[in-house]
């Protein structure tokens, strides 16, 4: 049970009582300081991903033995301050009040102690006791910055503890100093920032006021401080908490002195700057640092984008001139050599049976199977990217583009790997930190043309307009991308209204990627991938085929087929008879479906007769709508599996699945009109 706060003027920092052999620790600090790497040293795969609770924010436990205890430790989301600005800084400032962990490690970059500082000092002040790891103290030293640890110790008074977590250096040191600390063995007596002397007997008054009505278990001294600074979730709290003349008085006493957000920072500042005038030593003035040579090109206006150019052009290559080879041969001899081989084994069942394992279940697992190295090689790449520095470097360069569509600076890599794959392009979207921006690139990521789209559109484009076909599929793109473009406009605009947050960018310092991390983060997103788009891949590909094949086992007269014969009046809309509507219900399971479809339903299977049947079935106009509605319609199964599993919502997926039917058979239907005017 933890212990309660006995005082309206002190807070009990006692060790929380614990299990025998146990201590939980909580991970904090700001974005870029190398928490994650930290994190994955002390806890390998001893550790769970998910979300917290009713959140959608990340969240990371692992477990670990030390001196023989099981010390669970927790990684809180980044933040770079405590003020409940963002449901990160929330989550963080909440979970140490309400659970109270027996120790918070704050991982600070030693090369911007400075700006790292600022939340220390709100760390302090909370109940769980704090030690400092001072990571990157080679980085910093590569940049002229020089820190003398102990120093700094005294001027905290808290444990720091200076490592290099990236080369496992200094980890032992750390975890032996938050166990001693955790135990109650060594003594902690943290000096705590002050709010500017002009502010100090208001915000005692304000103390005064609320402390026999602020709810357990948080600190009254801590709340009155959070109400002199404005933070409104503390501020609907207390309105809550407290009676009507005192919520008066405080609001009186609170609207008399409106600078006291400018107090308690200036408080806070004065703090730091002591502690890095006592500890610090900077480069002298005018010396150029490495990362300051490097992003006098990586972020430049011209120069920078002419870099990024150059990574993505190696991010693809590397992803699909390795990773598209070896999907095909997982598709061509594994996938396949498995078909046959349950075909000749399942032969002594019923068609249906066989149908179901064969083209249902393998059909189903194989579409995850070849997914794979795609995956593998496209979150190696960013997380390398990512753990050098030069990630932040390319949203930057790139914001200002992706702002005129209502997006993130870092939503451009996810989209642009969308001409591959619209799967990775989806799960892609972890490297965005804004849950807004992550979920509308999420929903437009689909309207990028994948290679499946275009493979149909390759193959089908010569039949329908001969000489033109290259003009008619870079016609298609580029429709697609400027449909992309004003679909992302309409939903920032209206659907997800609101109060934009600014886009303040990060620049860490580039240092060198770790390559433990890398494996363990790359090792996750595909443990996730198959352990939830797996499953949805497997149903959702069984229940298409069950409708492609019951009741007779012939696709023209199954359900589906009963489908697009009742959805023809649609059809008419767009010239296309219930065929091709069938051709584009069956591409849901995968883009290359529709060939085969139509194959089945124009030339019974045969591809010299699909080209004459085609060509002398369809008129110009339905088959350049059909091309149309083809490129922006609902994406395939897995891709459909992808949002749900990184939106965790069906409310989105299924917004997700009817936005596009009205935005591809909208276009279908005006591109229809318009090519009866002009084509023959």
């Amino acid at each position: 049970m933890k212990a309660p706060v006995t005082s309206c003027h002190t807070v009990s920092t006692a060790v929380r009582p614990s299990r025998p052999a146990e201590l939980r620790v909580a991970l904090a600090g700001q974005p870029n300081v190398g928490k994650s790497t930290l994190f994955n040293l002390l806890t390998g795969l001893n550790q769970h991903v998910g979300n917290w609770p009713g959140k959608t924010v990340e969240k990371k436990e692992g477990y670990f033995r030390h001196d023989g205890l099981h010390i669970e430790l927790v990684d809180l989301p980044g933040t770079y301050s405590l003020t409940a600005n963002s449901l990160e800084e929330l989550i963080a400032r909440e979970y140490i009040i309400q659970e109270r962990p027996d120790v918070v490690v704050v991982v600070l970059d030693a090369a911007t102690l400075e700006r790292n500082l600022y939340l220390v000092a709100e760390l302090l002040p909370l109940p769980s006791r704090v030690v400092v790891a001072l990571n990157m103290i080679d980085v910093a030293e590569q940049e002229g910055v020089h820190i003398e640890p102990e120093v700094l110790q005294a001027a905290l008074g808290v444990p720091v503890v200076p490592m290099v977590a990236t080369k496992n250096r200094g980890v032992r040191e750390l975890v032996d100093v938050v166990v001693r600390l955790g135990r109650g063995e060594t003594p902690y007596e943290p000096k705590l920032p002050q709010v500017r002397a002009d502010h100090q007997q208001v915000l005692e008054q304000v103390k005064e006021l609320i402390c026999p009505y602020v709810p357990a278990p948080y600190p009254p001294g801590w709340a009155a401080l959070k109400l002199l600074e404005g933070d409104r979730h503390l501020t609907e709290m207390m309105d809550r908490a407290l009676p009507a003349d005192i919520r008066q008085q405080v609001h009186t006493l609170l609207a008399q002195h409106d600078d006291a957000l400018m107090a308690v920072a200036s408080g806070r500042y004065e703090w730091v700057g002591r502690m890095v005038r006592a500890a610090v030593v900077r480069p002298q003035a005018g010396q150029i640092t490495l990362t300051g040579r490097i992003d006098r090109w990586a972020t430049h206006p011209f120069w920078g984008l002419i870099i990024l150019a150059g990574v993505l052009g190696i991010v693809f290559w590397l992803t699909f001139a390795i990773g598209s080879p070896i999907q095909e041969w997982l598709d061509t001899v594994i996938i396949n050599g498995l078909r046959g081989w349950l075909s000749t084994a399942l032969a002594w069942a019923p068609a249906w049976l066989s149908g179901a394992i064969v083209d249902g279940m393998l059909g189903g697992a194989g579409m995850v199977v070849t997914f794979l190295p795609i995956l593998v090689i496209f979150f190696t790449v960013l997380a390398l990217l990512e753990d050098t520095g030069y990630m932040a470097r390319a949203a930057f360069v790139m914001d200002r583009f992706m702002h005129m569509m209502g997006l993130h600076g870092k939503s451009f890599l996810p989209l642009l790997l969308g001409f591959g794959c619209n799967v990775p392009a989806v799960m892609g979207t972890r490297i965005i930190d804004t849950p807004r921006s992550r979920l509308l690139t999420i929903m437009l990521a689909p309207l990028v043309p994948c290679a499946a789209r275009m493979a149909v559109i390759a193959f089908l484009t010569p039949i329908f307009f001969g000489r033109s076909a290259a003009l008619v599929a870079w016609g298609l793109v580029a429709m697609s991308l400027i449909v992309l473009a004003l679909a992302g406009l309409l939903v920032s605009k209206v659907m997800m209204k609101g109060e934009r947050a600014a886009f303040i960018m990060e620049l860490p310092l580039y240092h060198k990627p770790n390559a433990r991390t890398i494996a363990l983060q790359v090792w996750q997103h595909v443990q996730e991938f198959l352990r939830k788009a797996g499953t949805l891949i497997l149903i959702m590909a069984l229940v298409m085929w069950a409708l492609s094949t019951m009741p007779a086992g012939d696709i023209e007269t199954s359900y589906l087929a009963a489908f697009g014969r009742w959805a023809a009046p649609l059809g008419a809309l767009l010239g296309m008879d219930w065929r091709m509507l069938v051709a584009l219900l069956s591409s849901f399971v995968a883009k290359e479906n529709a060939i085969a479809t139509m194959a089945i339903l124009y030339a019974g299977a045969d591809q010299a007769g699909l080209v004459e049947r085609l060509g002398a079935a369809v008129a110009p106009a339905s088959a350049l709508a059909f091309l149309v509605v083809q490129i922006l319609f609902i994406p395939c199964v897995a891709t459909v599996a992808a949002i749900r599993q990184e939106t965790g919502s069906w409310k989105w997926t299924i917004a997700n699945i009817l936005g596009l039917l009205v935005i591809s058979f909208s276009m279908g239907i005006l591109v229809y009109r318009l090519a009866l005017l002009i084509l023959p």
